[in-house]
């Protein structure tokens, strides 16, 4: 279960880091190449489709930072977990909820996300 804390940790610290190539490399170790995500509001597969998408996100919520909102339930492959998106110590403007499916190198092939919280005129 610790291996898959990590894991969703370093899944989170991708979506936070805003220099380019350090994403890239963030998310080579943590998704699978042809990985796909999926969310109400955009479905990619790939790492450029992953990263165009958290460029997107980081463009529209610049400043604001993605954590944990509890504890990662997991088992077999599968994760799940509640997210937030905020500024760091303060009340998340975004609350959401992902599943990841983990394959057999450990790295996450498959997030389908649920958005719980928006903020108006997202």
């Amino acid at each position: 279960m610790s291996d898959i804390n990590e894991l969703i940790q370093r899944y989170l610290a991708a979506w936070n880091e805003t220099d380019a190539t350090a994403r890239r490399a963030a998310l080579a170790e943590v998704f699978a190449e042809d990985a796909t995500y999926t969310d109400p509001l955009v479905s990619v597969r790939g790492l450029d489709g992953l990263d165009a998408t958290i460029a997107a996100v980081q463009g529209q919520f610049g400043g604001l930072v993605f954590s944990l909102g509890g504890a990662v339930d997991a088992h077999h492959d599968i994760a799940r977990f509640t997210w937030n998106l905020g500024p760091e110590g303060a009340e998340p403007l975004a609350v959401g909820f992902d599943v990841a499916v983990i394959g057999e190198d450990g790295r996450i092939t498959q997030v389908l996300g649920f958005l719980d919280k928006v903020p108006a005129g997202a």
